[in-house]
């Protein structure tokens, strides 16, 4: 089988979002991922994008570059920017001890983008940036079910 890759490059705005998620969407289509699959790395992207939308540019021009392809049996994204550097794999797990009204609103996305894939990857980008990259599995079954 032929690795298909799609590329997209969108404005660092939240009205964006939409044409990301369909991407990954098409791309893991056609690449047969089931239900469970595409919904965690819709999920995934969607929690990336906006964290570097909302919180990298902070309403600030910029954008962001999205890679999708197949590798073997994941699909892996990349996302690329050039939003200050922020690495999320540092991003401690939340105290999921705490009853949730007990909690600030928001801060959950990196937890959920951790969830929702196999591998999460940042590196800093060559002159300023990010690249973070994620995967998942073509596997029906939630991360948790597959260790």
């Amino acid at each position: 089988m032929i690795p298909m890759e799609r590329r997209l490059r969108i404005p660092a705005d939240v009205a964006h979002l939409a044409g990301v998620r369909a991407l990954v969407r098409d791309v893991a289509i056609e690449h047969g991922a089931p239900p469970t699959c595409l919904d965690d790395l819709v999920q995934a992207v969607d929690e990336a994008a906006t964290n570097i939308i909302v919180h990298g540019y902070r309403g600030e021009p910029g954008w962001i570059e999205v890679d999708v392809e197949r590798d073997g049996d994941r699909i892996v994204i990349t996302l690329e920017d050039a939003a200050p550097t922020f690495d999320p794999t540092q991003v401690p797990e939340p105290d999921l001890t705490v009853p949730p009204e007990r909690c600030r609103p928001g801060g959950m996305g990196v937890h959920l983008m951790r969830l929702a894939t196999d591998e999460l990857r940042h590196t800093a980008r060559p002159g300023g940036g990010n690249i973070l990259t994620m995967a998942r599995r073509l596997d029906p079954r939630p991360k948790e079910d597959r260790r």
